[in-house]
């Protein structure tokens, strides 16, 4: 019988990992903590991760690790963008992904940052004789490490490897590689592949740079590491990263118990959807969007080969995002936790992303819209062009190009809910209002208004 598992060892390093993160500084950073290890701060620059743009403001969105985003202004007409080396016009920057860590070099201009210049980095230079790729992973994979002869090492902080990591794989997260390297193996001529975020991601080469400085002689990298693998294949999580990582962090997500219908009535963790095998293609198309990323974990009895079974239908049905349970109901049974028994589980899937911070639900919009409170102030962070198409009643008029120079205009007493054409200034002018002590909220979702101030929401 087939089992995937995590080792005690393992177990003890991830849970000591959490106390070697540094602490994020006092106030907003100039860089998330994590990125700290690698790049030392200095003036005029802010790196973190790109969240988005807005072209009608002018205006760059960055999540720096901080409780709210960094956002700065640019001019399109002096803006210079580089993506990978290349030089790029400032039109690119719709088309970049979320999520891309981003280098900003700024100017201080009337009291706020002005982008001249954005960096996006590309792909990690490596020697090809140092990397492994996808299909060769994957078979060392399906052998084992006992007979593939290998060691695959996660190098992923401890929050990322909790969330899901592929099948056979030990932690040792680069930050703090050295304490953790006693479980490399001993033999250092054995194959050791580390692998870490996806090919912008300098934690695994640097791992490796460590292992050979080690004495290692067979070290590669699996550079497109846990983005690509999980595009094709389903990763694994143990119950307690389960309960860690999704259930006690709320995090939406979709859990199917892969058992018989019988099986799953005797027993059940709490929230799971029985889907025995025989009922598991037509449930294939009532799965989440493929484009939410969905969480979807998967687990059996315990040795994993219906959760596996099940696992592989549903990444080839394209969903990106698909773990399985080491251990499945006993090893949860196994590490404390309580389970639903003699009662049906659920049958029907139910997924609801979680919204971003600060945003308020369509419905709850439309309704303070249509009839505000006294306590509410709906205010349209649009430019006037576009407001001379139609304003929703009631609602103030502050761009959110000049927001923080007329933000005393805006009473203290009252909630601000703002709203955009698409809600991405709309979240802009929420963390501006919200850094300077107001009651916000914003509006994620397109809105076309008429002339009469009637309007029609399309949630993002």
């Amino acid at each position: 019988m087939r089992r995937l598992f995590f080792s005690t060892a393992l177990m003890i390093a991830a849970q000591a990992a959490v106390a070697q993160a540094p602490a994020a500084p006092a106030g907003k950073p100039s860089q998330p903590a994590f990125c700290a290890n690698c790049h030392k701060s200095e003036a005029g620059r802010v790196a973190g991760y790109f969240d988005s743009v807005a072209f009608k403001s002018q205006s760059i969105q960055l999540d720096v690790g901080a409780a709210s985003p960094e956002i700065l202004r640019f001019d399109p007409k002096t803006l210079k963008v580089i993506d990978a080396g290349d030089e790029k016009n400032p039109e690119h920057l719709r088309d970049v992904k979320k999520r891309h860590e981003t280098a900003v070099y700024f100017v201080e201009r009337d009291g706020a940052k002005v982008v001249t210049e954005i960096r996006f980095k590309g792909p990690i230079k490596i020697a090809p004789a140092k990397l492994i790729d996808y299909s060769a992973v994957a078979k060392l994979v399906e052998q084992g490490p006992e007979k593939g002869k290998y060691t695959l090492v996660d190098s992923r902080p401890l929050p990322r490897f909790q969330e899901g990591a592929i099948p056979s794989a030990i932690h040792i997260p680069f930050i703090g590689f050295d304490k953790f390297a006693d479980r490399l193996p001993k033999d250092k001529s054995q194959l050791v592949i580390f692998y870490c975020g996806g090919l912008t991601c300098t934690l695994s080469p640097n791992s490796l740079r460590k292992a050979e400085g080690m004495g290692y002689t067979n070290v590669r990298v699996y550079r497109e590491g846990m983005p690509e693998w999980q595009s094709r294949n389903f990763a694994v999580l143990t119950p307690e990263f389960l309960k860690t990582a999704y259930i006690d962090k709320d995090i939406p997500h979709v859990l199917i118990d892969a058992r018989s219908a019988d099986d799953a009535k005797a027993g059940h963790i709490k929230g799971a959807v029985s889907v025995p095998p025989t009922q598991l293609k037509p449930v294939l198309k009532k799965l989440p969007d493929v484009k939410l990323k969905a969480p979807i974990v998967v687990y059996d009895g315990r040795g994993g080969e219906q959760a596996i079974a099940a696992a592989k239908a549903i990444v080839a049905a394209g969903q990106p995002n698909v773990l399985v349970v080491n251990g499945g109901l006993i090893g949860w049974q196994a590490a404390g936790y309580a389970i639903d028994a003699g009662l049906p589980a659920a049958t029907q899937i139910a997924y609801t992303p979680k919204p971003r911070a600060g945003s308020i639900a369509a419905a709850d919009f439309t309704k303070l819209a249509k009839s505000t409170p006294p306590d509410v102030l709906i205010l349209d962070v649009r430019n006037p062009d576009e407001a001379n198409a139609g304003m929703i009643k009631g609602a103030l008029l502050i761009p959110d190009e000049e927001l923080v120079g007329r933000i005393a205009e805006l009473p203290k007493g009252k909630r601000i809910v703002t709203h955009c054409a698409t809600g991405i200034r709309a979240e802009m002018a929420y963390h501006k209002l919200k850094d300077a002590g107001y009651n916000a909220a914003f509006l994620n979702a397109n809105i076309d208004i008429g002339k009469d101030g009637n309007f029609k929401l399309t949630p993002n």
